[in-house]
């Protein structure tokens, strides 16, 4: 795959001048010159395959050609709703769920969270998708909402089926599913009443096996199995 850099701009055959940080990441980190080629993206779904005129220190001239559409994207959507763990642990999750193709990411603020989200994680995690977006060839940016408590979240109408909640519990059964949203807990696990209202809104509580995972250990793999429409084992709680 060809070296990819972010541009959130509309985009176009003809030149464009980048500048500010992917034009120094471009030029004094990967040290790109003169009639190189690489590829820019903005979100939109297109490769921009581009030639690089003239590179500055703190610009440089693209030759930005036709675009190419180049899915990557997973045939059906996957959202997953978090608390989060602590420190480089939540941007790490926010990177592998980029990867794995998950459409939306909504940091959750539960009972026994340990770390209570602000709103400016939503700049901070967007980060985050655009250099694994880059980095996998994702062109379209996986969407981070603002930190969301649990009542207003399990209330929602606009999440994809099926809904599952993350959990642990007796009389495991099998279940199968391609896509739709994923409600993972604190390490502490959500609290009887939490799960008790993610069910009468139609959620199903699911669970990865008898070994209790790190939160970001079981979003990752619980998203993992959702984007290949594999089974998690589902209880009813």
């Amino acid at each position: 795959m060809s070296d990819r850099f972010y541009i959130p701009d509309l985009l176009g055959a003809g030149e464009f001048v980048l500048t500010g940080p992917e034009a120094h990441h471009l030029v004094a980190v990967r040290r790109f010159g003169d009639g190189d080629e690489v590829v820019v993206f903005n979100g939109d779904g297109n490769d921009y395959p581009a030639q690089i005129l003239s590179a500055g220190k703190k610009s440089v001239v693209l030759l930005v050609r036709e675009p190419v559409f180049v899915n990557r994207e997973l045939p059906f959507p996957v959202v997953v709703a978090s608390a989060l763990p602590k420190g480089d642990r939540a941007d790490f999750l926010v990177e592998k769920l980029t990867e794995l193709g998950v459409n939306r990411f909504i940091p959750l603020i539960t009972t026994r969270a340990v770390v209570l989200p602000k709103v400016s994680v939503v700049e901070k995690f967007g980060r985050a998708v655009i250099e694994a977006s880059k980095q996998c060839g994702r062109n379209c940016l996986m969407q981070v909402d603002a930190p969301q408590k649990w009542d207003s979240f399990v209330a929602r109408a606009d999440l994809p089926q099926p809904l599952t909640i993350l959990h642990t519990g007796p009389g495991l059964v099998g279940a199968s599913g391609a896509g739709g949203t994923l409600a993972v807990g604190p390490e502490g696990g959500f609290t009887t009443e939490e799960v008790e209202r993610a069910l009468t809104h139609g959620f199903v509580a699911r669970s990865l096996g008898s070994r209790v995972l790190r939160t970001e250990t079981a979003a990752i793999a619980a998203a993992a199995r959702l984007g290949e429409g594999t089974k998690i084992n589902a209880t009813n709680g």
